[in-house]
Formats: C-alpha cells, sequence, structure tokens
C-alpha cells in the first residue's frame, strides 16, 4: 500500500511537470508511465478495500443494531446513512450529503418531550431543511409507520437516540450575556439605547449558554435606570466548537425584516440613585408617566403630519422608540420585585396601553390574583396570548443580597400557575448561570408547580413573551428545528446538555472538547469575560460595565446593602 500511494504521489509529480514543459527526455516519459501503472494498481487495490468495509458495514445493520454509539449515544458516525433501527429498519443508503435546505434528519429511539403534547416514550424527531417535518412515536413491529407511527423515506439520516431525552431548547427572556453595555449614567430613562450596539458575538458566554441547551435569548440591559434601552431578541445560530461572526447573525427578524426586541424598564431600588436619577418610588413612577405621555404627544404629532415631511417634528430616537411601546406594539419587559411595585407597573401599563412582562417578581406571590386579573394587550395575540399579564420569574438557591428580593420564594411560580398566570423562567445570566437553566424549572417544582407547567416556563411560554410562539417553543411541525439532545430527565441533577441544535444545525455537541471546555469550565473558558454586574458597579463606586468579584456593604438610598461577587440584575 505505501509502494502504491508512492506512485501515485510520483504520477503527480510527473504530471505537473509536463504541464510545466519540463519533462521532455524519454527517461522523463519511461517515469511517467511507470507512475501511471502503479497508481493503477493502487486504485485497485483501494477498490477492494472500500468494497470490504462496505459490506461489513452493511452486515452490521442488517443485525438490527443501530450502530456503534457516538458522542450523545448516536447511533451515527459523521452522519452516515443506512444506520439500522430497532425492529430491523434500514434506510436505503448511498446518498449524497443533502443541499443543507433539503438535509433531511430523522432522530429516533428517543424519549421526546414535544410540549404541545403529551410525552413520546419511544418516539421520532424528523427535521427537514432547518425545520420541523414530523414528531411521533417510532419502532412499531416490522419497522416504522402503521398508527401512530412515524415513516422515514430512503435517504434520510439517521440518529439513534436510545435512552436519550430530546425537549425543545430553551428559551430565556432575560440574559446580560455579550459583554453587554446599555444607559450611561446621563439620565435615568434613555429609550433610544440599543442594547444590540454593544453585543460581542464572541463573547464566551454565547457558548456557556447553548452548553446549557438555550437557544433563543431576550438579551437587555440592566435595571439601574428606569429605562435603560432596547432589547433584542436573538437565536444562538452558528456551529459546534466556534463563536458566531456577527450579531447581526444572530437577529430574529419580523416579518418585515426588522430586527425584534423590547423596552428594559424597572422600578423599586436598582434605579435610585442621586440626580439626574431620582431616589424615591413616587418620583419614579412621576418621571416615567411624564415621559409616555410625551410620546403619545410624539406619536400624535407625526401622525397628524401624514406625508407631509414639513409639518413632521424633528425626529427623536428615544421618543420614536417609546412611541412603539404605547397600544402593545414593542413588548415593555420590566424589573421590578416588591408587591407594591409590581402594583404600580400594573397601573401605569394600564394607564398607557402597555404590553407587559413582569420580571422577577419576588413577591408576586402575595398579589398573584391581581396580575390574574390585570390584563395588559396580551388576550387576543393568537398563539403568542396570554392569561393575565405574563410574568417571567426568577428562582435561586441562596437568595440574598437585597431587602427587595428577600421574600423570594420557591412557591412563586406554583402559586402563579394556580392563580392562572401565564409565567416562564428566565436565568438573568450571572445571577442563574445558563449553564443550570433546567435546574430553575427544578425548583419550581419542588415549590408546587406542575411538571407540564415547568416544562413550559422553560419553553413556549418564553416564547410567547417575545412574541414567537409561531417559531420556537415546542416540536411543532413547521416550526423551526431549535431542540436538545439530553442524558436523561430534564429535572435530574445528573442529567446533562449534550447536543443542541439551532434551526437544523448543530451548535453545539459535548463530545466535542472545544464545547466540552465552556459546559464544565477550565482554564480558558472565561478567557473575555467581564460579568455584567449591573448596579454592582454603582454601589460600589465603580465607572464602567465589568465588575469584580469581591463584595462587601454598601449604603445607598438611606439602605444598607451586602453585595457578593454576582450582584447581576437580580
Amino acid at each position: 500500500m505505501m509502494r502504491a500511494q508512492r506512485s501515485v504521489g510520483r504520477a503527480r509529480t510527473v504530471a505537473t511537470a509536463l504541464k510545466a514543459g519540463r519533462a521532455r527526455t524519454a527517461g522523463h516519459w519511461g517515469e511517467w508511465v511507470g507512475a501511471v501503472a502503479g497508481a493503477v494498481i493502487a486504485g485497485v487495490v483501494l477498490g477492494v478495500v472500500a468494497i470490504v468495509a462496505v459490506l461489513t458495514a452493511t452486515a452490521a445493520v442488517a443485525g438490527g443494531s443501530g450502530g456503534s454509539g457516538g458522542s450523545g449515544g448516536s447511533g451515527v458516525s459523521g452522519g452516515a446513512n443506512g444506520v439500522g433501527g430497532v425492529g430491523g429498519f434500514g434506510v436505503a443508503g448511498g446518498a449524497e450529503r443533502q443541499d443543507e435546505r433539503e438535509r433531511v434528519v430523522a432522530f429516533v429511539n428517543a424519549r421526546i418531550i414535544p410540549i404541545d403534547g403529551p410525552e413520546i416514550e419511544r418516539g421520532a424527531l424528523i427535521i427537514r431543511g432547518g425545520k420541523i417535518e414530523r414528531v411521533g412515536a417510532y419502532g412499531v413491529e416490522g419497522g416504522v409507520g402503521g398508527v401512530g407511527g412515524v415513516g422515514i423515506e430512503g435517504g434520510t439520516e439517521v440518529i439513534d437516540l436510545s435512552g436519550k431525552v430530546v425537549m425543545p431548547g430553551l428559551v430565556d427572556t432575560h440574559s446580560h450575556i455579550g459583554g453587554i453595555g446599555g444607559a450611561d449614567g446621563t439620565g435615568t430613562i434613555q429609550p433610544d439605547v440599543r442594547i444590540l450596539d454593544s453585543i460581542n458575538p464572541r463573547d464566551s458566554g454565547f457558548r456557556r449558554a447553548v452548553a446549557g441547551g438555550l437557544t433563543t435569548l431576550n438579551i437587555m440591559p440592566g435595571s439601574g435606570h428606569l429605562l435603560s434601552g432596547q432589547t433584542v431578541y436573538v437565536k444562538l445560530r452558528g456551529e459546534s466548537g466556534r463563536a458566531p461572526g456577527r450579531i447581526e447573525d444572530l437577529f430574529i427578524r419580523d416579518g418585515a425584516g426588522g430586527v425584534m426586541g423590547g423596552m428594559k424598564m424597572a422600578n423599586g431600588t436598582n434605579p435610585m440613585r442621586d440626580a439626574p436619577f431620582s431616589s424615591t418610588r413616587g418620583k419614579h413612577a412621576a418621571l416615567m408617566r411624564q415621559r409616555l405621555i410625551q410620546a403619545q404627544e410624539y406619536a400624535e404629532k407625526v401622525a397628524r403630519a401624514g406625508d407631509d415631511p414639513a409639518k413632521r417634528p424633528a425626529r427623536d430616537l428615544g421618543l420614536e422608540a417609546l412611541a412603539e411601546c404605547l397600544g402593545g406594539g414593542r413588548i415593555v419587559h420590566h424589573h421590578t420585585h416588591r408587591a407594591d411595585d409590581i402594583a404600580t407597573v400594573l397601573r401605569l401599563a394600564s394607564e398607557f396601553d402597555l404590553r407587559v412582562v413582569l420580571h422577577h417578581v419576588s413577591e408576586a406571590w402575595k398579589v398573584a390574583e391581581l396580575i390574574a386579573a390585570t390584563e395588559t394587550g396580551w388576550a387576543d395575540r393568537g398563539a403568542n396570548s396570554l392569561r393575565g399579564t405574563g410574568c417571567s420569574v426568577i428562582l435561586v438557591d441562596s437568595p440574598g443580597g437585597k431587602l427587595e428580593a428577600s421574600e423570594l420564594r420557591w412557591e412563586t411560580a406554583g402559586v402563579l400557575e394556580r392563580a392562572g398566570v401565564t409565567i416562564c423562567f428566565h436565568t438573568d445570566d450571572w445571577i442563574t448561570d445558563s449553564r443550570l437553566f433546567l435546574r430553575m424549572a427544578a425548583l419550581g417544582v419542588r415549590g408546587g408547580m406542575s411538571r407540564p407547567g415547568a416544562l413550559e416556563a422553560l419553553t413556549i411560554n418564553g416564547a410567547k413573551m417575545m412574541d414567537l410562539a409561531d417559531r420556537v417553543g415546542s416540536l411543532t411541525p413547521g416550526k423551526d428545528a431549535d431542540f436538545i439532545i439530553l442524558s436523561g430527565d430534564p429535572f435530574s441533577v445528573y442529567t446533562k446538555v449534550e447536543q443542541t441544535w439551532v434551526e437544523g444545525r448543530k451548535v453545539f455537541d459535548r463530545a466535542d472538547e472545544r464545547d466540552r471546555l465552556y459546559a464544565e469550565g477550565g482554564r480558558g473558558a472565561g478567557h473575555d469575560q467581564s460579568p455584567y454586574f449591573c448596579c454592582y458597579d454603582q454601589w460600589a463606586g465603580q465607572q464602567g460595565g465589568g465588575g469584580g468579584g469581591g463584595g462587601g456593604v454598601f449604603q445607598f438610598g438611606g439602605q444598607m446593602y451586602r453585595m457578593g461577587g454576582a450582584g447581576g440584575d437580580q
């Protein structure tokens, strides 16, 4: 074999020399003929070896084996066709790699949690061209198909996931990854700021997120202002082992091609600061009300001007963005903790017809009925309709940090669920590391939430609160092929996210050492991290968006605060 390979190399060398006009002697011609003969012999030998390999692989498939397990228990190595399933099912092999837009992949033998229906103990998920094509039971006697079964066409790439769990990609409605920096110290209301202009798509936080199974995020500025800017909704597109290229590659766009996102507002202690800010709850509400009135007036002037540019007011980016919130066009994602602060948000939402999602809601268990009874523009939104006012809840296993969050309870999610409120969970990364997002729902179940409700709170409910339920959040045919492969039950502390897929492409694989570094941590995993601790820097008297890991006791607004090394937005 080595002699044949050397002959092939000599043939290539001589052929190149012929093109250059340098092999004109009889000796060269003789060498060329000899090399060609050697190459022919090598080709025959290689062909025989290939035939033997194919026959061996065919024999293995005939036995009904799913193939040797690859990363995450996959029965396919390198995306090969012709893999057998339980019951002797085989897919016709020999198909060339399909165009990415038409690539068909079947994930079989997994326990599937579709969210939009009951769990399937042994199912199949089939994706085509980045979309979900079919979901159903798998392994009917004699092959696949039959009543309740999913048929798989020839040429399909089949991946055996026996012993694994498949569920939709996780949706996080409140994240601060990306090395962000939003509104500054020049004022407490800054709706013109776009957080997308500050995101570094190569920030290693994005790798941690896909390691935790997150596929859709609402990246937001912090809560140190009454209004700190516009949020942006992103998909964690890319490929396994690599960071995204441009932030534009991650945007989620609406039907008109516009970048989707909400508006971040806050009340309570976080935005309490000296002038030009304010340090009382009453003044906070007054300032926000005044700016909303200005946005109403601005919108009315623009409407009256119609197509006449001479009558239009001077363009104001802040009022323009804030006006989009009036009438519920742009969703307001509102940081709030205490029960009285929650009531203030609902009051302003009713006054100005704002569509609001309440974030954190540490004391929502005290006012669950009020939240359920207050409809803030969510009732008639089709797939995105909610019951009452939506709540994006955070549950932590080591509460503390400030007084207004001191009555946070694990029971909050269950109390809201029983009151009829639609809830989702969020990480507020770094408050909860994105890699531990599944644990949040498990804490909710421990606190009295139902299992189906907790699964919805990780997926479809968050999608609704971002106007994305028609695209993501469940394994519904026609939706984006965003899903995760787990080693076990999503609420077990022993379960690992083995693979994360976005729009039909694998973006995380725990078997890839580059990805495993970010999943497990270690030298190099946080090489570019400057955690966004939001108000920690204000209270510590520092500048900028970075944070130290120190901590200490600080006096602010007449109160004492103890801050650890992870202040976050919480």
